[in-house]
């Protein structure tokens, strides 16, 4: 009885030591996790979340500034610069050249606005993506909806200028001379069109092959390759088709004619192939030649038409090559 007394007075002890020390220890928890202070967060300002937007935009980091762009559009829709934040994320995106995206976001200023500087440069920046995207009847259907809508004629004529420049990448020459002459006359300086229409008049010079000659050329092996300037695609064919034409004659003679069947079927795949190599080879000569032209074009006389937020007009700037 004496023991049983003494054990629980030893537990009550040490259950009362324990108590006691954990109060000072849960205290100083409590004392060292405050609560929050509310007013310390950060606060956001329209012309901090713009400006901080703007840098990530001229450090050429546009992605991020596509983000910062739509937190500012999120946390503050009725400021004025909202219709510039969203025309700058087009940019971002278009210069970053994911233009499907470009698209869908100058569409957003567009349906947004109406008839606004930023509005209009937005049907412009659409058809450049287009052209980029090489879908270039879209581009040519955007820019004349733009002339049905508006009723400037500064704006009409520069789509006009816009769809030549178009019809050219597309080898359309007529019809690149039919846009140019729809800009008025008041225009038809700014757009330099006297010395375009003189230079646009040399695709008639352009060197060309005929493809189909080509083609009749190349019976004798090599020399539609010869008429398409690739001199060493021709000696290759020449040799190549020589040697087999003479191994499968060699074959016949012989009375071998099972290894000369053989012979002339891999012949007629490489004599067919001389013949398709050199028809394809005077496109290619064509394309080329039409790209250096339309190149050369563009540097000679194409002005560049800004379009950049801050420039309300047209950036007229050219190269000149001699």
């Amino acid at each position: 009885m004496h023991i049983r007394t003494t054990c629980l007075a030893y537990l009550f002890l040490t259950f009362f030591n324990i108590f006691f020390l954990f109060i000072p220890f849960s205290q100083s928890v409590a004392e060292s996790d405050p609560e929050p202070d509310l007013q310390s967060s950060i606060i956001i300002s329209p012309d901090k979340q713009f400006d901080f937007a703007e840098s990530y935009f001229s450090n050429k980091d546009y992605l991020m500034a596509v983000g910062e762009y739509k937190r500012f559009i999120y946390f503050f829709p009725e400021d004025e610069r909202v219709e510039t934040a969203m025309y700058r994320i087009g940019m971002s995106y278009y210069l970053d050249r994911h233009f499907n995206k470009a698209v869908d976001s100058f569409n957003d200023v567009i349906d947004r606005y109406v008839d606004t500087d930023l509005s209009i440069k937005s049907y412009f920046m659409i058809s450049q993506a287009h052209v980029k995207l090489n879908t270039f009847g879209v581009a040519i259907i955007n820019l004349n909806n733009l002339i049905t809508l508006t009723g400037d004629e500064d704006v009409r004529d520069e789509a006009y200028y816009r769809l030549g420049w178009i019809y050219i990448e597309m080898t359309s020459w007529e019809k690149a001379r039919l846009y140019f002459s729809r800009i008025s006359a008041k225009n038809k300086t700014k757009y330099r069109l006297e010395r375009l229409t003189n230079e646009l008049n040399k695709e008639k010079l352009i060197p060309k092959k005929d493809p189909g000659l080509a083609g009749f050329l190349s019976i004798m092996p090599g020399a539609g390759y010869l008429y398409c300037e690739r001199y060493q695609d021709a000696l290759i064919a020449f040799l190549l088709n020589g040697g087999l034409i003479c191994a499968a004659y060699e074959s016949f003679d012989d009375n071998n004619n099972a290894l000369g069947g053989v012979i002339a079927f891999v012949e007629f795949g490489f004599y067919a192939g001389n013949i398709y190599g050199a028809v394809t080879s005077a496109h290619k000569y064509n394309r080329k030649q039409t790209g250096q032209f339309i190149e050369k074009l563009k540097n000679n006389t194409k002005i560049n038409l800004s379009a950049d937020v801050k420039n309300k007009g047209v950036c007229l700037a050219f190269e000149i090559i001699f």
